[in-house]
């Protein structure tokens, strides 16, 4: 297989846009008119998050077709004393010295597009709710390893500050990205 394009253009181009069929397809917004509550509803709206499960779980393994990180010239937000982003050569030698890591993260990408067609088949609106969390962590925990790994110690400062705040009043559930660990 040869792959089109980067790793960056690929989740930006495919996978970003398909999971809002995953994340939009619960959710309330509040005004000041009252409660929107977003449920699939018709067979239209099962079809759409058919679609992102679908798209998702065939997707997350065209990032195992070895590509580069980003496209030619984009160096991410890599220099500089407190860069925010790993550049792509950091990010390949990470995947160059866990290659199971990666695969991982990706099989933990791929799980929920799986889930969700399971989900989809039941038509079961409350699990989406879950569904879609578990799609935001997925994500999240692979950004935090690969591409801003930085934001991981600013996550553990604010717990920590949270911690000395509220003590022993705050739970684990509340802790900022699931970050239940010092």
């Amino acid at each position: 297989m040869k792959p089109v394009v980067s790793v960056k253009e690929l989740m930006r181009d495919m996978i970003d846009p398909i999971s809002d069929n995953i994340f939009e397809a619960v959710g309330d917004e509040w005004s000041k008119t009252g409660t929107i509550e977003h449920r699939p509803r018709t067979d239209e709206d099962w079809d759409r998050i058919r679609v992102g499960a679908v798209t998702m779980a065939e997707g997350a393994y065209l990032l195992k077709v070895p590509r580069p990180f980003t496209p030619p010239g984009d160096e991410n937000n890599s220099t500089g004393p407190e860069a925010e982003e790993l550049s792509p050569a950091q990010i390949a030698d990470k995947l160059q010295k866990d290659p199971v890591l990666w695969n991982a993260k990706i099989e933990a990408l791929r799980n929920v597009g799986l889930a969700v067609l399971d989900i989809v088949k039941r038509k079961d609106v409350d699990e989406l709710w879950d569904a879609a969390e578990n799609l935001d962590q997925a994500c999240e925990n692979c950004h935090l390893e690969y591409w801003y790994p930085g934001e991981r110690v600013l996550l553990r400062k604010l717990d920590q500050r949270l911690d000395d705040l509220y003590g022993k009043q705050r739970t684990d559930r509340t802790r900022p990205l699931g970050m239940n660990s010092k």
